[in-house]
This record gives structure tokens, sequence and C-alpha cells, in this order.
């Protein structure tokens, strides 16, 4: 068989592809990025609400705020400190003291991250 075809892609046929490949990352990747953006804000609320929560309990039980956030893990109100998903560290918390001249431990806390969410609102007002 003389002029049989040998087995295999043109390069125009690979270009294609190629193109196809790269139009469909083109539409995935962004909302891979946002998905990923949105889930570590939705961390970041939840760790937030759960010291929150602790430093509640802990107030309840004793009639006075916590000195630190390790004295939750000490006492096991919480497992450990959590790590704000945003700046990736634990010890990027912003803590809020009680104003009261005989208790003044940690009230409230917040994320220590700069810059907004998604719905522009800032980390740090979470």
């Amino acid at each position: 068989m003389t002029g049989s075809r040998r087995g295999g892609f043109t390069l125009l046929e690979l270009l294609v592809v190629m193109a196809i490949i790269g139009a469909l990352l083109s539409i995935a990747v962004p909302r891979y990025f946002k998905s990923l953006e949105h889930s570590k804000e939705v961390i970041l609320q939840q760790d937030v609400t759960t010291m929150r929560e602790s430093i509640d309990r802990f107030y309840g039980d004793t009639g006075k705020y916590p000195e630190s956030l390790d004295m939750l893990v000490d006492r096991h109100y919480l497992r450990a400190v959590p790590v704000d998903p945003i700046t990736k560290r634990a010890d990027t918390w912003v803590l809020i003291h009680a104003e009261e001249p005989e208790d003044n431990g940690v009230k409230d806390v917040h994320s220590g991250a700069e810059g907004e969410g998604e719905r522009g609102v800032a980390y740090a007002s979470l």
C-alpha cells in the first residue's frame, strides 16, 4: 500500500485539542480560586464564632475572662488555638480585652488579617 498514513495525530489536531483545553481551563480556574477564597472566609467566620463561644463559656463557668487564648486550650475549652485561614498563622488573632480594672482578660477576638472578603467586609471586623 503506497501512500498509507501512519498512526498518530497531526499538528493541527493537537493544536485544536490544546485550544479546547485552554478554553476550559480559562473558565474553571477562576471559579476554583473564587471558591477557595470563599471557603477561607467561611472557615474564618466559624473559627471566630467558636472562640467567642469558648470565651463566653469560660466566663460563665469562672466569672472572669481568660487571660489568653492559650488558657482556653489549657482548660479544654478549645482543642487548640485555630490557625487564621487568611494569614495561615495562629498568632495573628487580635484580642480585645475587657475594660474592667479587676478583670482585663480576653473579652473578644478578631482576625488580624488585612483586606476584605468577597462581600466587602473587612476580615478584621468578622
